[in-house]
């Protein structure tokens, strides 16, 4: 019988075999570190966040990075595995909307987050990472994206600050040494 979730070799094995380039694998490494140290953390208060598929659906949301509408190709891989509830979440992460209330929050709310606080290998939190999605919707020519993308920042605020409220600390404290 396999295991409810693929565990972290699985994952980084299933990178590896969709030759999912280096960059794009160290981002979900971060992603999925992040998502899953704010779970713990909500964890420590009184939460039930299932930490092994936030770490999965972490590693593997971006396996398909360099195809288009790359989460619809990594929702069917997932799913072709068996990993139905990693693939629902890869299958939302791009236009994850509205995120939960924080005395809701679930797995998916928790990685879609840590998508939106990291850039490239590396938390930068929610302000420095919007910056970026901005600026590359610029030069891509999408400068009416920056509405719709300010929206969904205050959003994202919103679940910040009750998870902050709840673990008694910010998130930049909370990342230190991510």
């Amino acid at each position: 019988m396999r295991k409810k979730h693929p565990s972290r070799q699985d994952c980084l094995r299933l990178l590896e075999e969709y030759k999912t380039p280096e960059h794009v694998v160290k981002h979900c490494k971060a992603v999925a570190d992040t998502a899953v140290k704010m779970g713990k953390a909500l964890n420590e208060h009184g939460y039930h966040l299932d930490l092994e598929l936030i770490e999965a659906a972490g590693l593997i949301h971006d396996i398909a990075r360099v195809e288009d509408e790359h989460w619809e190709k990594g929702y069917e891989l997932a799913k072709s595995l068996g990993y139905e509830q990693e693939a629902d979440i890869i299958k939302v992460h791009m236009r994850y909307s509205p995120f939960s209330a924080v005395e809701h929050i679930n797995e998916t709310d928790l990685v879609c987050l840590g998508d939106r606080i990291v850039k490239e290998d590396a938390y930068v939190g929610l302000d420095k990472r919007m910056e970026y999605i901005i600026e590359k919707a610029r030069k891509q020519g999408h400068a009416d994206a920056e509405k719709r993308i300010l929206e969904k920042k205050k959003e994202a605020q919103a679940l910040i600050e009750g998870i902050e409220n709840t673990i008694g600390m910010t998130l930049d404290q909370l990342m230190k040494g991510i």
